[in-house]
């Protein structure tokens, strides 16, 4: 007895017609088929299949050697599958998140920095708002993510990467374009475009930055995103604050210029689950200060 002769006889009993079987399961010639069964049922010693005026049913015999048929094959399957994966062990996958627009920046680099473990672990990228990906974080989805330091966040650890200037961002051909650099005061009576909840760290270091400056601004619209900040400013002849990193991603309607005086910055950190054992994460930590060294290199 054969393991094809078992595939048949489940195929024919599957399909109660061992011309559809033939044809449609097996792609053999029904002849062919037929003769395969009568082998299988001269080795078993029983009468497997009878032809009835609806087509080809079960025999007792047929219905317990059934059962048992499909058992093999499950087995066999799976004794392969166990095979193929001793053979070919399954990567282990390393999730990281991104800040939407930091990945330009960030990824290249932090691939580079792990080149010698990629052949060996499969690497996702995930770009998010920053409380999303603390929140992938909590949750194990992210392994590691660059992102804002999010408050309440007890069993994450952040890693400072770096601190990143905030800048006026602007329509192009705008009056305050023509400064070198520009004061909060200058902002007073100008459309303020801000950011909203979607980064609350973000939104945090703006306000408090326009309080201490002793200016009243305020917002005439909110941005979930810097796509959408660009296209408000560029529309509505607007202005805003923005990190550094922006820069890379204006349109040419949308400039920036630096702010005048003492400069507010935002943290960009690399965070993780306190618990997380991964050792390609361990192996990113233990290379924070070479990534940081290779970023900054080459955005001087």
């Amino acid at each position: 007895m054969e393991l094809r002769h078992l595939r048949y006889f489940v195929a024919v009993a599957d399909a109660g017609s061992l011309t559809v079987a033939a044809e449609e399961s097996l792609h053999t010639s029904q002849p062919s088929l037929s003769r395969q069964i009568r082998d299988l049922e001269d080795e078993v010693g029983a009468q497997l299949l009878k032809r009835t005026a609806r087509g080809i049913e079960l025999t007792p015999a047929g219905r317990a050697f059934l059962d048992q048929a499909r058992l093999v094959l499950a087995q066999v399957e799976a004794a392969g599958e166990a095979a193929r994966r001793a053979a070919h062990p399954a990567k282990p996958s390393f999730v990281m998140g991104f800040l939407t627009g930091h990945e330009l920046t960030w990824m290249p680099e932090a691939l580079q920095v792990l080149r010698d473990e990629l052949p060996n672990v499969d690497v996702v990228i995930s770009s998010n708002y920053s409380p999303r990906l603390a929140d992938a974080l909590r949750k194990g989805k992210v392994d590691a993510a660059f992102l804002r330091r999010e408050h309440e966040a007890p069993d994450l650890a952040f890693h400072l990467l770096v601190q990143e200037p905030l800048m006026v961002v602007l329509p192009s051909d705008h009056r305050l374009a023509a400064l070198k650099a520009i004061s909060p005061k200058d902002l007073v009576g100008e459309t303020f475009v801000t950011v909203s909840d979607t980064a609350p760290v973000l939104r945090a270091v703006i306000d408090n930055y326009l309080k201490r400056s002793g200016v009243n601004i305020t917002p005439d619209h909110e941005a979930d995103h810097l796509a959408m900040g660009m296209s408000l400013i560029a529309s509505t002849r607007g202005v805003g604050l923005l990190p550094a990193y922006a820069r890379n991603l204006l349109p040419s309607s949308v400039t920036s210029r630096p702010l005048k005086g003492h400069t507010p910055t935002i943290d960009l950190v690399l965070g993780y689950k306190k618990s997380n054992e991964s050792p390609i994460l361990k192996l990113l930590l233990s290379r924070l200060d070479e990534l940081v060294a290779r970023v900054t290199t080459k955005t001087l």
